[in-house]
């Protein structure tokens, strides 16, 4: 199968990047595993390269490219942790309250203990993990409401058996309480308060909410055979799962309920503002979104977990030694993988994503791009 690729890079000293990195996402969708991905690599200052190779869609041999919008899921946790902390500096929500002063009927443990705002932030609230795969809808579909959203998940789910406060664990559902509790604090949907706050001033225009008709979302894939595919439709929601592209099973564009803890929708470039904000400290192209020691908190990794230490919207593979000190986040769900990542020191962000459920070793590829940019 013939492979398109394509990149653009801003002139820099580094411009002799892109050859290579044409090659390596040539490489990483080479074989028809993953159909398409994108590529952008940024510092503080100036986005050095942005590319794709492959196929946003397969059917229509449309290629992915620079400005093909990709489903972030959980990369959304990094923008809605920058929204939070962007409030706090400005007294708009306090981290220190607990999370029943802006979600009255937030329930409460047996014992009575409440969790606060910063506790969702760093997933020491208590609450556990329930799977979000149904947490979708088609995009066609109407929106729940957020607030009876959350209620129902939270009477299924709210008290939980993890302590506050305690050892760190990821939560999905953390992340949805977070984004409601910036809604109550602002007095405004959490996806105007994100878009106001966040996307508007790192220069994110390319990335909402929703699919925008102007520029076609990548179509998600993944390889099951046809009685596993069979399952999965009957399993997900009616309308997200579409028919079969040879060895893939599509999906049909859908969005994710919830969109604090994963809706974002967006292109490679847009995310490559998002970790230049954070490697300037919290200013980009200008404009001030956190404090410098906020954003540098941010990137702290101070609650110990498994399979990752964690920080503000940030972590950290559990115990990572090898290579340079970096913070990062995954983000997958149906028919994607992507992963961002920065090194302060080293003065670069990494983006990638594909239109794939696979897992794929972005590790590999981050090193081997810090080899092409003389960084080790």
């Amino acid at each position: 199968m013939q492979q398109m690729t394509s990149s653009t890079n801003a002139p820099s000293n580094r411009s002799h990047l892109a050859e290579p990195l044409d090659a390596l996402l040539a490489e990483l969708v080479a074989g028809g595993r993953i159909p398409g991905g994108s590529l952008a690599v940024t510092t503080s200052t100036t986005l050095l390269y942005a590319g794709g190779s492959g196929w946003a869609d397969l059917h229509r041999r449309r290629p992915a490219s620079a400005d093909t919008p990709y489903l972030w899921f959980s990369l959304t946790k990094i923008a809605t942790a920058t929204a939070a902390m962007a409030l706090a500096d400005r007294g708009r929500l306090d981290l220190d309250a607990p999370v029943s002063d802006y979600l009255p009927s937030y329930p409460t443990t047996r014992r009575g203990a409440r969790p606060v705002v910063g506790q969702l932030l760093d997933h020491t609230a208590g609450l556990p993990n329930p799977l979000p795969v149904r947490w979708i809808r088609p995009a066609s579909g109407d929106a729940p409401d957020p607030a009876t959203f959350l209620a129902r998940l939270l009477a299924k789910h709210g008290t939980g058996k993890n302590p506050i406060g305690g050892r760190a664990r990821y939560s999905n559902l953390g992340y949805l309480v977070l984004a409601e509790v910036i809604a109550a604090a602002v007095g405004e949907p959490f996806v105007d308060v994100l878009s106001d706050v966040v996307l508007t001033p790192a220069g994110m225009a390319n990335t909402g909410f929703t699919h925008r008709a102007e520029t076609p979302t990548a179509t998600g894939y993944v390889r099951v055979p046809r009685p596993l595919g069979i399952a999965l439709k009957a399993f997900l929601p009616a309308g997200t799962v579409g028919q079969r592209s040879g060895r893939q099973l599509t999906f049909e564009p859908f969005v994710v309920d919830g969109p604090g803890y994963g809706g974002l929708i967006g292109d490679v470039s847009d995310a490559a503002c998002l970790a230049r904000l954070h490697l300037a400290d919290g200013t980009v192209d200008g404009h001030h979104v956190l404090a410098t020691e906020t954003a540098r908190r941010m990137r702290t990794i101070s609650r110990p977990s498994k399979p990752v230490d964690l920080g503000l919207g940030w972590y950290r593979r559990h115990n990572t030694t090898a290579g340079p000190p970096h913070v990062e986040h995954l983000g997958a769900g149906g028919g994607y993988y992507n992963a961002m990542r920065i090194y302060p020191d080293l003065d670069l962000g990494l983006v990638v994503m594909a239109n794939t459920t696979a897992r794929y070793d972005h590790d590999a590829l981050f090193d081997r791009i810090l080899t092409l940019a003389r960084l080790r």
